[in-house]
């Protein structure tokens, strides 16, 4: 699985504790991290978290990506930004126990976590114990046993009830304020990770589009 890490302007100082976590539980599982900034809290792209959920529509809608571990202050800014495109299903992950059902639940490909409210020593032990939960057990096998059919059942109703909900990504892109959508693209490493990862030729044309 390819997991890309997107932090926000007012987290953007714990990239690196996060990504180290990150890292650490998930690559020996065989997954590869792709860190899109920001990196620093004085990087020259500031992203917003409704641009975080620009990104990360992005790079879910065109392939770049199979699951994104991004957040804010209280991962609730984030997790709705995700939440407006067509193609990601985000649920807002606090600690292990949020991560461990969101996955066999709700068998989403994004988590928003709070990475500042209620974090403090012992910050990047949580991020791992969420993190081990979260991609260590696969996904959408539900919970508990006896509601496991109906939680399946359930997924596939909201599937079918998102795709008639939402227009088709590429169009809802070019739609968006150039600006806004070209902030969103300006991490340093953004073209270089989208461009060889990205599969869909739809969103990847829009993409090429919108930075030229």
């Amino acid at each position: 699985m390819r997991i890309a890490l997107i932090n926000e302007n007012s987290q953007a100082a714990k990239n690196a504790m996060i990504e180290k976590a990150l890292r650490k539980v998930t690559e020996p599982m065989g997954h590869k991290v792709f860190n899109y900034g920001m990196y620093a809290a004085d990087d020259a792209a500031q992203l917003t978290y409704v641009q975080n959920g620009i990104l990360a529509a992005t790079l879910l809608n065109g392939k770049a990506a199979d699951y994104v571990v991004t957040g804010c202050g209280t991962g609730e800014g984030a997790m709705l930004a995700l939440n407006s495109f067509p193609g990601v299903i985000c649920g807002h992950v606090e600690d292990p126990l949020d991560a461990y059902t969101f996955a066999q639940i709700n068998d989403g490909n994004a988590v928003a976590m709070p990475f500042a409210l209620k974090n403090g020593w012992g910050q990047e032990l949580n991020l791992e114990y969420t993190f081990e939960k979260l991609f260590g057990f696969g996904s959408g096998n539900g919970y508990p046993a006896e509601r496991v059919e109906p939680e399946q059942r359930n997924k596939k109703i909201l599937d079918a009830v998102r795709a008639t909900a939402f227009r088709p990504f590429p169009e809802l892109l070019r739609d968006l304020d150039r600006d806004l959508v070209k902030g969103a693209f300006a991490s340093e490493h953004f073209q270089e990770y989208f461009f060889a990862e990205a599969t869909d030729a739809e969103v990847i044309a829009a993409v090429k589009e919108i930075l030229a």
